[in-house]
C-alpha cells in the first residue's frame, strides 16, 4: 500500500529514500535507496550493494525472523552501522498491492531472475515502511517461479504479532497473483528494465540518519 506520498520535487529521479524492513513488528534493516520512478501505478527504486545502512544487532548472529517476539526487548534490538550484502536490485512498489518486485542483478549488473516479496508497505514521506510477510517467490529468467519459506510462512501463522490463518490465505493469494503474471510474461515480467543501468551521476547513497523507530 502506498500513502503519505509528496509530489512535485519528491518525484524527482535519484532523491534518496530510505527502506526500512521490518519482521514481526521490529525493524531488521534501514537501507537508502534512490527514486528511479514514480508514477500513478506505483514507484521504481534502485538499492546498490555495499550501500551503508543499519541494521539490527543480534545475539550470537541469529537472524531476527528466527527469533520469536516473546523473546525480544520490548522495545526493539539496537542497530549498527553496516553496508548491504546482497547484490543490486532494482524495486518495483506497485500502488495499493501487498508486494513489490525484485528484479536482481549479479556481477558486472548481469540481470538473473526476479524476486517477489511479499510484503505490507507504508510510505511516510521519504520512509519506505515494509512490514514483511515471509512468504515469497523466485522467478527466473525463463519465467518458472518457486515458493520461498513457505515453512516459515507456515510456522508463523496465527501468532497474533504476524497474521491470521485468514490473513495467510490472502498472502498467498497474492503472491499466485503475481506468479500468474510471470507465467503470462506480462508486466513487471515482459522483460522491461532487465537491462536497467543507474545514470554514472549516481553515487552511492550515504548512511541514514539512525532510524526514528525500531518498532511498528
Amino acid at each position: 500500500m502506498i500513502n503519505d506520498m509528496n509530489d512535485g520535487m519528491n518525484d524527482e529521479p535519484g532523491r534518496i529514500l530510505r527502506w526500512n524492513f521490518f519482521i514481526g513488528g521490529h525493524l531488521s534493516a534501514s537501507v537508502p535507496v534512490r527514486l528511479v520512478e514514480r508514477t500513478d501505478r506505483g514507484q521504481l527504486v534502485w538499492m546498490e550493494t555495499g550501500t551503508p545502512m543499519w541494521r539490527t544487532e543480534l545475539p550470537n548472529g541469529a537472524h531476527l525472523r528466527d527469533i520469536a517476539p516473546d523473546d525480544r526487548p520490548p522495545g526493539g534490538y539496537p542497530v549498527v552501522a553496516d553496508r548491504w550484502p546482497m547484490g543490486n536490485a532494482l524495486f518495483y512498489q506497485p500502488a495499493d498491492a501487498a508486494h513489490s518486485v525484485l528484479w536482481l542483478f549479479g556481477r558486472r549488473r548481469k540481470f538473473r531472475g526476479w524476486y517477489v516479496n511479499l510484503e505490507r508497505r507504508i510510505h511516510r514521506g521519504d520512509d519506505i515502511d515494509i512490514t514483511d510477510h515471509e512468504l515469497d517467490i523466485n522467478v527466473a529468467p525463463d519465467r518458472s517461479w518457486r515458493w520461498k519459506d513457505e515453512q516459515s510462512f507456515a510456522d508463523k501463522t496465527g501468532h497474533p504479532v504476524y497474521w491470521s490463518a485468514d490473513e495467510a490465505s490472502a498472502i498467498r493469494s497474492e503472491g499466485t497473483s503475481v506468479a500468474r503474471l510471470a507465467e503470462a510474461g506480462t508486466f513487471p515480467f515482459d522483460g522491461t528494465w532487465c537491462d536497467f543501468r543507474p545514470p554514472p551521476s549516481w553515487t552511492t547513497p550515504p548512511r541514514p540518519p539512525v532510524p526514528r523507530h525500531p518498532l511498528l
